[in-house]
Parts: C-alpha cells; structure tokens; sequence
C-alpha cells in the first residue's frame, strides 16, 4: 500500500455519545493507517468524552471546547490543529467505509487531484440503509459549488498543500458548504464515483429540515461568507432550491 502521507480527520462532535464508538472505529479500520483523527466536544453533555477516552489509540485527539459554540467553531479549531497534508471530514454520527481513505487517495494522487469527494449511502439512527448511492457531478467547478452544494461532508477530502488553511465565519447552519465554497475557489472538485461511507439521518439535520429555514439558512451564508448583496443572496438561494430538485431528480 502506497505511503501518500498524514491524513487529518476533522470530527466535530455535540452529543454523540449513541454512535461516536462505531464513527471512532469506522476510522480504526481503514486499509489506509496513516492519519489522525481530530475530535473536537462542543461542550456534549452526554458521555461522549468517555467514550473517546476508552480507545487507546495516540491517533485520536480529543479536545472539548470551553463553551458551546457551534460546529463552525469546532470545525475552525481542528483544521488548526490539524497536522496532515490531506484533510478529511467526518461527523460523529457517520461512518466510513473501510477502504475510504485508500480508494480516495489513490484517486486524488492518480488524477493530481486537489479537492474531491465521494458517494454515499443514508442511514437511519439504527444503522439500517435507506439509499444505496447518493452521488453528484464528475466535476464541481467554482461556479458549480455555488449553484449547490453537492459534496456530502463525510465524503471531502483536499490537498492542504494546495488548498491551504481554510477557516469559516461562526455560521450554525451551512458551515461545511461554506469550506466547499472557499476550496472551490481554488480547485475544482472532482467526484470518486464509488459509495464509501454512510450518513446518518437524524431528527433536527438540515436534510430534514424545511424549506423556508432552508432558504433562511442558504441566503445567511452567501450573505456572511461571500459578502454577496441581496439579490445576488437570493438569486444564488433561489438557484440552490432549483438544483436540489434537479439532484433528487437525476442523482
């Protein structure tokens, strides 16, 4: 197996105590060794910090935050600490396939891949498959991202060297589109077209979310990340309804 480097693993956590084991393992098990897994608490008050602190792995970080403060936070605070070349997200509710990182990162050295992502299937909270392939385009240019957000978090990967170091305004809603928006900036995205993880609907997630704090939540991020007016905020809104529809449609 190829060595291509530190993968950091960005993992924002808030009460996950019901399936932070099985994310925490899922990462165990990959084919692909070399990474570190960034657990950042915002502030649970259920035992997921025990949890963590029964795997005795030196591969896991775990910090909790003073307050809470929102994924964006939690999110800002791991890509600083994070110490790999390629950086991976990963929710603590989610789950990778065991050849994830693998697959993904031949992919991205064989193409000089510097942003891509994946498929991935829907879970319910028990773990049983509600959709076999969530998938999106080949190719995700600047313009593309911002017509919607087509990547599923727990399926990104980048080349910091290449990207950088991205960090996001405190946004509660939308904050990893908004880190998608910002790479987009700087490589297009390129689509794996391979199923390698599984997303967990819960109640209160944004997919279950309705329209209308949908349309709060889109027109606040271009508004706050791009610093766009507000036609240009509601047109881009506007275009992310219409292409959530076409993704349903033909994806």
């Amino acid at each position: 197996m190829n060595n291509y480097g530190l993968v950091s693993i960005i993992s924002p956590c808030y009460n996950c105590g019901d399936f932070i084991a099985q994310t925490i393992q899922s990462v165990i098990d990959q084919t692909y060794d070399n990474w570190e897994l960034l657990i950042v608490d915002d502030c649970s008050t259920d035992d997921s910090a025990k949890i963590v602190s029964g795997f005795d792995d030196s591969r896991i970080k775990y910090h909790k935050l003073e307050k809470n403060s929102g994924a964006a936070i939690a999110r800002n605070l791991a890509l600083k600490m994070a110490k790999g070349r390629w950086i991976a997200f990963l929710d603590c509710d989610d789950l990778w396939d065991t050849e994830k990182l693998e697959r993904q990162l031949a992919f991205m050295n064989e193409n000089s891949a510097a942003f891509s992502y994946t498929n991935y299937r829907e879970i319910d909270p028990r773990g049983i498959v509600l959709s076999k392939r969530i998938t999106g385009p080949k190719r995700i240019s600047r313009t593309g991202m911002l017509s919607y957000c087509w990547p599923g978090c727990l399926t990104v990967m980048y080349d910091a060297e290449k990207i950088g170091l991205l960090q996001i305004p405190s946004i509660r809603k939308n904050n990893d589109y908004a880190l998608w928006l910002m790479a987009s900036a700087k490589a297009d995205c390129r689509l794996l077209d391979e199923t390698l993880a599984s997303y967990r609907k819960r109640p209160g997630s944004i997919s279950n979310s309705s329209y209308l704090k949908l349309i709060k939540w889109h027109y606040m991020l271009f508004r706050q990340v791009l610093g766009a007016g507000t036609v240009k905020s509601l047109f881009l809104t506007a275009l992310n309804l219409v292409c959530g529809t076409y993704k349903k449609l033909v994806y």
